[in-house]
């Protein structure tokens, strides 16, 4: 009997799963299915232990999903992507494999070890295909006139989207029943040796049932607010689905589908089109990595960035990740971070640009925290974000543009819902002064247990554009 074995990574899914339908699309052929946990791969890539833990509980739901459709799920476990390679030739001469499945994954390592993978397997006679699956168009199909990548995301969007009009892509069904039947008994599988962290299962409940629910909630009625709502951290005005998209559970086609049911003209409606860049920005950031690898291995865009001399302040650094920098809307937004693993995506631009515009502490410390902490962490969204606001990477916030701190706090959370949720000691302080307390503590003589503001904004701001000044004096 043929053999086919699909070996998934980041796309723990059966529905609209490129290589799962084509491993599947024999009804002669044995289908089995392989993860392969490389925990100390993961390690070198500050993987956080609340997605480990998600990622755990994808595969047990998976496991079950698959053995429904009569196929069986093996999960093995060896130090990094190099051991991974032999483990896979291993498997697949172990269970007489005669071809493999697999989606390709954008990241520098993932492409030497999948290079290496099929070189290997091909060796042995073993044939191999790989997908685009993870995400919309292709990396290398929506270029510029001169056949290039763009470097700026405004005219990579609206090219996407003429592409996504000539013709939109397809979801595939998940596979039927294979002819052996679901498979009866199956055994839990057992777990890797990777720090796991409990997480919300309110807030991220694992599985596809769970994740589709959710998509199909929001693109209901919330994602019509989205616009409105979606940088007002005390509201629930994202999607929350960046979870399943960065390891696999949904697809972003699912997305896009999903969308387009709800709103038929969800490509030209602008509160509705609001939501779908961002998924696009998410593409641009995928199609960036594969155009310029280097950007995986931290280096910034901007060659010039590379002179900024970055202050080494190991108190300043640890005060930010525990969100005691004594700045409000900053600290309540680490607090999220650290308790919950996801932070709102509005914070995520206030904290990064304050790590690296107020205390001017390389953008790199705060790249790595936040993906040794986030549940929906990826590195080419991740990157991309940080890089945007530390004005190293392409298309990003000019240098001289510098958040306050203390006017997005009043901005974006006014009435300080969130800064109390997450920053208990300051209830008590009035709304008026919720994003100074330290004014409100010395007009009224009260005594506050939150820190000082770490900095002023004021001289930081000078520091840095100095700073910034210097280093593209420097390149001249």
């Amino acid at each position: 009997m043929t053999t086919h074995l699909v070996w998934l990574r980041n796309d723990l899914r059966i529905n609209d799963n490129h290589a799962l339908h084509a491993a599947c699309r024999s009804d002669s052929a044995k289908v089995i299915a392989l993860f392969i946990a490389t925990p100390k791969q993961w390690q070198s890539h500050d993987m956080a232990p609340k997605q480990a833990e998600f990622i755990w509980q994808n595969l047990q739901d998976l496991h079950q999903s698959l053995a429904g459709k009569g196929i069986e799920l093996h999960l093995i476990e060896c130090d990094d992507f190099s051991a991974s390679v032999d483990r896979l030739l291993d498997f697949c001469q172990q269970h007489h494999v005669d071809r493999m499945f697999y989606n390709y994954q954008y990241e520098v390592n993932e492409r030497q070890r999948d290079a290496g993978a099929e070189r290997k397997l091909l060796d042995n006679d073993i044939m191999v295909q790989g997908f685009d699956d993870s995400l919309l168009l292709p990396p290398g199909s929506v270029l510029t006139g001169n056949r290039e990548m763009y470097k700026v995301f405004t005219p990579f969007s609206k090219a996407f989207v003429k592409r996504l009009q000539e013709g939109l892509p397809e979801c595939i069904s998940a596979p039927a029943v294979r002819k052996c039947g679901p498979l009866e008994n199956v055994s839990p599988l057992k777990p890797f040796n990777y720090p796991r962290e409990a997480i919300d299962s309110k807030l991220f409940p694992a599985g596809e049932k769970a994740a589709i629910a959710r998509l199909r909630e929001f693109c209901q009625q919330p994602v019509t607010r989205y616009p409105e709502q979606r940088d007002l951290p005390a509201r629930d005005g994202t999607s929350r689905l960046s979870v399943y998209l960065a390891t696999g559970v949904l697809s972003p086609r699912q997305c896009l589908s999903r969308l387009l049911k709800e709103h038929p003209r969800g490509l030209e409606d602008g509160k509705v089109f609001v939501w779908l860049n961002e998924l696009i920005w998410r593409e641009f950031y995928r199609h960036l990595i594969v155009a310029w690898p280097a950007l995986c291995r931290h280096q910034p865009f901007v060659d010039w960035t590379r002179k900024v001399a970055w202050r080494d302040a190991p108190r300043h650094l640890t005060a930010w990740q525990q969100g005691k920098t004594g700045y409000p809307i900053v600290d309540a937004a680490m607090r999220q971070l650290n308790s919950l693993g996801w932070m709102h995506n509005r914070l995520r631009m206030i904290t990064a640009s304050f790590l690296v515009k107020d205390l001017l502490i390389d953008w790199r410390e705060g790249e790595r925290y936040f993906m040794s902490q986030l549940i929906d962490g990826d590195l080419a969204a991740n990157n991309g974000g940080w890089q945007w606001a530390a004005s190293t990477g392409t298309d990003a916030a000019p240098y001289f543009r510098i958040f306050n701190p203390t006017t997005q706090g009043e901005r974006f959370d006014a009435t300080g819902d969130f800064i109390r949720q997450w920053l208990p000691e300051l209830r008590q302080v009035p709304e008026k002064f919720i994003h100074q307390p330290h004014e409100w503590a010395k007009k009224n003589n009260q005594s506050l247990d939150y820190p000082a503001p770490i900095v002023e904004h004021k001289k930081a701001r000078q520091q840095t554009l100095d700073a910034f000044e210097a280093a593209r004096k420097n390149m001249d």
